[in-house]
């Protein structure tokens, strides 16, 4: 199992090994980030995106969170990690292209097909809970067709990316680039089980890459 100490035999592993490798592009990289993608994942543990689209330092974005949600635009006054860091991406870095890369087996997902945290207080899921409840209206139109079943788990995994997506366009500085052009938004999914990327088209669709 790995622990911090292994953490730390790896820095270790990386300062001799990957980082004299790219020492010339960290160099580069200590003076700013010019990233012309922004990735938005999912937090789970299995799930990379630098490793699944073998990127080096500097050339993605990315923000990982339960099930790679974004919420819709708020200005409530709360604290938006998500909210802040596509702001950030979009407005100071202006990345060209922002992409939602759903997964299977993603247990954000399980938890919002099975209401296994519903009603639970915070520390015992509640936050879970009310993250994935952005997942709500999509759920009901799955269960009603399939169940709760394996199939009714990966259609509701491809949703966290239409979901995503529709939800980047309620923030205003999103749909102005988009409309100028300025802006891409793009959806893809990665089968933990094949090691297959599915890349989303225009009708939201999914199809091998």
């Amino acid at each position: 199992m790995t622990d911090f100490s292994d953490l730390v035999d790896g820095y270790h592993r990386f300062r001799t090994s990957e980082y004299r490798r790219h020492r010339d592009r960290w160099s580069q990289l200590s003076g700013g980030q010019n990233p012309q993608v922004m990735v938005i994942a999912c937090s789970d543990s299995r799930v990379d995106p630098a490793q699944i689209f073998d990127t080096v330092p500097g050339e993605i974005f990315v923000v990982r969170n339960v099930a790679n949600l974004v919420p819709p635009f708020e200005n409530d006054g709360g604290r938006h990690g998500v909210s802040a860091a596509l702001e950030f991406a979009v407005t100071q870095l202006q990345v060209p292209e922002v992409v939602v890369l759903g997964h299977g087996s993603c247990g954000g997902v399980m938890a919002s097909l099975t209401g296994v945290f519903d009603g639970a207080a915070p520390g015992a899921g509640g936050f879970v809970a009310h993250w994935v409840d952005m997942l709500q209206e999509a759920r009901a139109g799955i269960v009603a067709e399939h169940g709760t079943g394996e199939e009714a788990a990966h259609q509701l995994e491809l949703e966290t990316v239409r979901v995503s997506i529709a939800n980047l366009r309620t923030f205003p500085f999103v749909a102005e680039r988009e409309a100028a052009g300025l802006l891409s938004l793009r959806g893809a999914y990665f089968a933990i089980r094949d090691g297959v990327l599915h890349v989303m088209n225009r009708a939201g669709e999914f199809a091998p890459a």
